[in-house]
């Protein structure tokens, strides 16, 4: 019995180790690496044809047309790009990658959520799992960093942004704790149905609950400001200490806020406390557009490919919300919550987005240097400038459209990435079961 115990333990964790797709970082590369021949989409608007860029210890050096590139040896990689499209890599701005591994209720795989209602002091990136597996997944699809977000609560706690490329959290982390996340209650009832009319009394129950629950948030924070001002403190107070960063702008706080009600107190949250506050959802901000850029209130719309918010929207609203921000001259990104996909197809949103008024160099914005600026790393990332990490992308063809974009390259701080996963994988064995890939 030990005997075939044993052997199931052995062929068990062969199976497991053979079934998962390659994770392994990869190396620094310690030479002068150049692009070229490429259309680069430098992710600010502009396009340059037939440039070079040049990335000399994981930073670009040069971008434009006419960089001279030396005789290949030891210390010069060249990678041609001719006939294909360069950009930078994609910004998955709101997500629990790596905290979350199956959606649903398997709890053992997931470690995004914390009991209780006021958790300013959980750090998300401590529980990011570089090695999920869905990790490589995003990669083939151009995503190479992404914010990880607590979920729960009332304040969830703090969220991070992560490289794709890494062995562990430290190596992961981009930017640590860059906001706190605030979850406000709903103004409508929760038996609201878009087939049976809401009576008065449950609307004003609503009401009265969420202005409640705000009140009791201000409460936190106005005792925060107060405990933060104290010079002498008989013990500290976790809690209160992790929104020090809100109070000294070191922090943004992103408020999840779909609804207008929702998103008029998020102004308010600037007005009293001075927060620098960024709305998260946003399925409404539509409709107040020109005062979200009075105060400068960005905006992360989580998903595009979605049902209208209520029942008198146009069926073709969450497409057109984007360019009624983007007119408006809202700084906004795209994102995709979307469990089942999980997250992979943040491009295609941005896609979407063009069919429906944003130009393709808006939309690519959307997904690359906006997400940078909100999530406050545009100095290092979500462009092709000089200065900035090599973070890039290769793409056969248009990134924004899912029948022509293969991403051929990928390049995370100058190193280039692996974009094999568990579906490449599957592809390569089933064409070669039936004997497909001779034919290719």
């Amino acid at each position: 019995m030990k005997k075939i115990y044993f052997l199931s333990v052995f062929f068990s964790f062969f199976y497991t180790a053979w079934s998962q797709d390659d994770v392994y970082p990869a190396k620094e590369y310690k030479g002068v690496l150049y692009i070229t021949n490429g259309t680069v989409h430098v992710g600010d608007g502009r396009v340059l044809d037939n440039a070079t860029i040049k990335v000399n210890e994981g930073k670009i050096v040069q971008v434009g047309t006419g960089i001279s590139v030396p005789q290949h040896d030891g210390q010069v990689k060249v990678v041609d790009a001719i006939g294909k499209q360069v950009y930078p890599g994609l910004i998955l701005p709101q997500s629990d990658l790596g905290l979350k591994e199956i959606s649903g209720s398997v709890r053992g795989s997931n470690d995004f959520r914390e009991l209780g209602d006021y958790n300013p002091n959980i750090r998300s990136v401590v529980a990011y799992n570089p090695a999920s597996m869905m990790v490589n997944v995003l990669k083939a699809n151009g995503i190479l960093l992404a914010a990880v977000v607590p979920q729960g609560g009332t304040l969830s706690g703090s969220s991070s942004v992560v490289q794709l490329d890494a062995w562990n959290w430290e190596d992961a982390a981009y930017k640590t704790d860059n906001g706190i996340h605030l979850r406000l209650p709903s103004f409508h009832p929760s038996r609201r149905s878009f087939f049976i009319e809401t009576a008065q009394s449950d609307r004003e129950e609503a009401t009265r609950r969420a202005l409640g629950k705000v009140e009791e948030i201000k409460s936190f924070f106005r005792e925060a400001k107060a405990y933060l001002q104290e010079t002498s403190r008989t013990a500290p107070n976790l809690k209160l200490e992790a929104v020090k960063g809100l109070f000294n702008k070191s922090q943004k706080l992103y408020v999840h806020a779909g609804e207008v009600k929702q998103m008029l107190l998020a102004i308010d949250f600037v007005k009293e406390f001075g927060f620098d506050v960024v709305i998260v959802g946003g399925e409404a901000s539509w409709q107040i557009a020109p005062l979200l850029k009075s105060v400068n209130i960005p905006v992360i719309l989580n998903a595009l490919h979605r049902l209208p918010a209520t029942e008198d929207e146009d069926y073709d609203q969450p497409f057109k919300t984007s360019a009624i921000l983007q007119q408006a001259g809202v700084l906004f990104a795209l994102n995709d919550d979307a469990n089942n996909t999980r997250y992979r197809n943040l491009a295609f949103n941005a896609g979407t987005a063009v069919r429906y008024g944003l130009t393709k160099e808006e939309a690519l914005s959307a997904i690359t240097l906006n997400a940078a600026k909100i999530l406050g790393i545009d100095s290092r990332t979500g462009s092709i400038e000089a200065g900035k990490d090599a973070n890039i992308i290769i793409s056969e063809g248009d990134v924004l459209d899912m029948r022509t974009s293969i991403i051929k390259h990928a390049f995370i701080q100058g190193r280039e990435v692996n974009l094999a996963s568990k579906q490449t994988q599957l592809y390569e064995r089933y064409m070669d079961k039936y004997g497909l890939k001779q034919k290719q």
